[in-house]
């Protein structure tokens, strides 16, 4: 194998160094996003609750107790629940982006990758069919279909390479970024209860 991926030229090294690093990467979010409890309507409901009681500062620690991304959210919101509507909803916008922010890091990275290496891999073809012109012109058009056989599948190497490379990059990336939507999605949903039950104590 090591005698295979040799001769496939000088890219084959970048393009091994890419599938180690989108490996790591998807495994650091795996794990990141594995550990995620989002909490949602659970905890919103919890805090409604207790907001509807009159008891504010035992929502407050609620919200502030619990280390989910909706628990940072909503303690963010309560600071500024007895502000105008726009204020909430700027701050509740603001603390949803951050957070999600948090959970798609490095997915571009891992996008990248996937998008480079077939690149790479093209780039690396490109280069051993220059090479093997190359060397039919120092043969003076006298061609050795064995030697120009050689050179060419050798240059393809890189190409498949890249594509073997970029395939599982980018169905990690969309399976990644599919879990990240789902999270902001119920953020979303529970910043939007959080602001009717809100809007309604204030107006009631």
């Amino acid at each position: 194998m090591f005698e295979l991926l040799a001769k496939g030229g000088v890219l084959v090294g970048p393009i091994l160094l890419c599938s180690v690093i989108a490996l790591a990467l998807f495994l650091e979010r795996l794990v990141r996003l594995g550990r995620v409890r989002i909490r949602g309507n659970g905890l919103v409901g919890g805090i409604i609750q207790l907001l509807k009681k009159g008891e504010d500062q035992q929502a407050y620690a609620l919200a502030s107790q619990d280390p989910s991304p909706m628990g940072r959210v909503l303690t963010q919101a309560m600071e500024v629940k007895d502000q105008d509507r726009e204020t909430l909803e700027a701050v509740l916008g603001h603390a949803t982006d951050t957070e999600t922010r948090d959970l798609s890091r490095y997915l571009q990275a891992l996008a990248t990758i996937g998008n480079i290496t077939p690149l790479l891999g093209l780039l690396g073809t490109v280069m051993g069919m220059i090479k093997a012109f190359m060397v039919i012109q120092e043969m003076g058009g006298k061609v050795n279909a064995a030697v120009l056989a050689g050179g060419i599948w050798e240059a393809m190497l890189t190409t498949a390479l890249g594509l073997a490379v970029a395939l599982p990059t980018m169905v990690a990336h969309s399976y990644l970024s599919a879990r990240v939507d789902r999270y902001e999605a119920q953020l979303r949903d529970g910043g939007v209860t959080f602001l009717k039950a809100v809007g309604a104590r204030l107006h009631g």
